[in-house]
């Protein structure tokens, strides 16, 4: 037990402590430090949501068990065994590469198809192009139903949240298809009456009960789903595009504004305007946002730096 105190001493004093009074005389040090934990942790958990979805993970439960085994038989000086699991160590990385073949190949893809470094980089290609392409289905399917005096109800969610809205229809979590969202609203089917909510790029529900505007807010002739657009765009940020079954007109309720009578051109700039422009001009001002605090950031450091510097040659 002394020779397990006097390890962990020995670490302890010249590694953590040794790392802390680094951090003491050059702050700046502590933002690449920051920075260093930051990203283990997230390879880490990234690396762990991959294989805990897959066979390997109880290759990974006994390998962890050989790694303490291998450190215990150090610690307690059991030569043979340590001599033994170090050799099976040894060979151990080339192992781990020829049974983990599969997940580090599906992890690799991953992150190549991933959009979380591009959007934190500024690179929005990918989700720009997925939501333009979504636009083009949910027109295409929106004068499919028009052209058949179908009536619909489709409302896209945008920076406010409305969970609530999704939780009274029935989960969908789909992909966003003209098909799809053309069937939803035939009539007589169990998903026909109510709002379809498209968020994050998919049909979250269909069937959803929308709040109703007031009589006074809109004309007379107009119904239910009419109403129930205008509500919901007053409520959110949410854009509700309404089929009228009686006349095959398309219209569009937005801010609690009723947009009557749109045409097929029209309703994709409206979209494309309010959903793809504006939420990359908010993510491009947040990414600068970013830069400027990092650099105000550094620029204490290396003032603190400095002083410290001078402090020191004044000694």
């Amino acid at each position: 037990m002394n020779n397990i105190g006097a390890i962990f001493s020995n670490f302890f004093e010249h590694n953590i402590l040794a790392y802390i009074r680094t951090l003491q005389e050059y702050p700046i040090k502590l933002v690449s430090l920051i920075l260093d934990i930051a990203i283990v942790v997230f390879l880490a958990y990234q690396l762990l949501r991959i294989v805990k979805d897959s066979r390997a993970w109880q290759l990974v439960k006994g390998i962890a068990l050989l790694i303490i085994a291998t450190a215990l038989s150090k610690v307690l000086n059991l030569y043979i065994l340590n001599y033994i699991l170090s050799a099976v160590m040894n060979w151990g990385v080339i192992l781990i590469i020829i049974i983990f073949q599969p997940e580090i190949r599906r992890a690799l893809e991953q992150l190549g198809g991933t959009n979380r470094f591009s959007r934190f980089f500024g690179f929005d290609k990918d989700i720009i192009t997925k939501t333009k392409e979504d636009i083009y289905k949910i027109v295409i399917a929106v004068y499919e139903l028009a052209k058949n005096k179908t009536g619909a109800l489709i409302v896209i969610e945008r920076d406010i949240q409305i969970k609530d809205i999704i939780s009274t229809g029935i989960p969908m979590n789909s992909e966003i298809s003209p098909q799809l969202l053309v069937n939803i609203f035939v009539p007589n089917t169990p998903l026909h009456d109510g709002a379809v909510v498209i968020s994050n790029n998919k049909i979250a529900a269909a069937a959803c009960m929308l709040p109703l505007a007031s009589d006074k807010d809109i004309a007379k002739e107009l119904g239910t789903r009419h109403r129930a657009g205008i509500g919901i765009s007053k409520e959110s940020d949410s854009i509700a595009i309404i089929v009228s079954e009686e006349t095959g007109k398309v219209s569009v309720a937005k801010d609690g504004t009723l947009i009557a009578d749109v045409r097929e051109d029209v309703l994709k700039k409206i979209l494309i305007s309010n959903i793809v422009t504006k939420r990359l001009n908010e993510i491009k001002d947040k990414k600068e946002r970013k830069i400027k605090s990092f650099k105000d950031i550094k620029n204490i450091f290396a003032k603190k730096e400095k002083i410290n510097e001078k402090e020191e040659a004044n000694k």
